[in-house]
């Protein structure tokens, strides 16, 4: 079931993976008027950066992830938030059809899927949890920002340049966070029934450390290809030589596509 984010991967995970902003919970509880009566699954939900502040707009909330690790640390990471209403729940996008004889038919308000869609059948997907959804709800497919490595700046391009050369690969992934992955999934929940399919879209700047930026860079490598404890410092220098002097700016492009079920 893993894709590979175990081990230390998921501690990286856990400690520089940029959350998500009130904002963006506010626009979700808008678009399917989301109650304290409501449940909300969160698919692909790593450590819980969505899960544990979605918590507080739903009167529960599952968190579904492949990867053990992940959901070990998104359970701390809501015990020490001090919530109490989410469950973790060990599964797949193909573990989804599970869900509705421990549920039931129109038990869900929302799905949201943060920056994981990329990992799944998506057509699949969305057919199989039209059902789960009550009437007004529906799906979030939410881009939470492009990859480091794929940016539009100086720092970088010099950051893929990089990785490139040190893992001895082209990087092309967008992550689910292009133009036309966007075009795509949108058509996939119009095929798939949903209606009134829009994108909410807000941006935000931040700076990053070079601290922040290592580890952003090791939360999305495979544990398989990460670098070893004692060759950690040597691919810290090379990147370090190889950038700019930081801070780096970021400017993050938060896309939500929204689909609802009618009623």
């Amino acid at each position: 079931m893993t894709v590979g984010f175990s081990g230390e991967v998921a501690e990286y995970y856990a400690r520089f993976r940029r959350g998500y902003r009130p904002e963006l919970l506010d626009a979700l509880q808008e678009a399917f008027g989301l109650t304290a009566g409501d449940t909300a699954l969160d698919l692909g939900c790593g450590t819980g950066q969505l899960t544990v502040p979605l918590a507080a707009r739903v009167g529960s909330v599952l968190g579904m992830d492949p990867e053990p690790d992940m959901l070990r640390l998104a359970r701390k990471a809501a015990d020490e938030a001090g919530v109490r209403n989410a469950t973790w729940v060990l599964g797949a996008d193909t573990d989804v059809p599970a869900l509705g004889p421990l549920l039931g038919r129109g038990s869900l308000a929302m799905t949201a899927i943060g920056q994981a869609l990329h990992w799944m059948d998506h057509d699949q997907l969305f057919r199989e949890l039209r059902p789960l959804l009550r009437p007004g709800g529906g799906i979030a497919v939410i881009a939470n920002g492009v990859p480091l490595w794929q940016q539009e700046s100086y720092w970088s391009d010099a950051l893929r340049g990089y990785l490139e050369r040190y893992f001895g690969t082209v990087l092309q992934a967008t992550c689910g966070t292009a133009d036309e992955d966007q075009d795509r999934y949108a058509r996939a929940l119009r095929a798939a029934g949903y209606d009134g399919v829009r994108e909410i879209d807000h941006r935000y700047r931040v700076e990053l450390t070079f601290e922040e930026l290592v580890g952003g860079v090791c939360s999305a490598v495979p544990a398989g290809r990460l670098p070893a404890p004692a060759d950690r410092p040597h691919f810290a220098a090379g990147l370090r030589a190889a950038l700019p002097q930081g801070p780096y700016a970021e400017d993050v492009r938060v896309r939500v596509l929204v689909g609802r079920t009618s009623g």
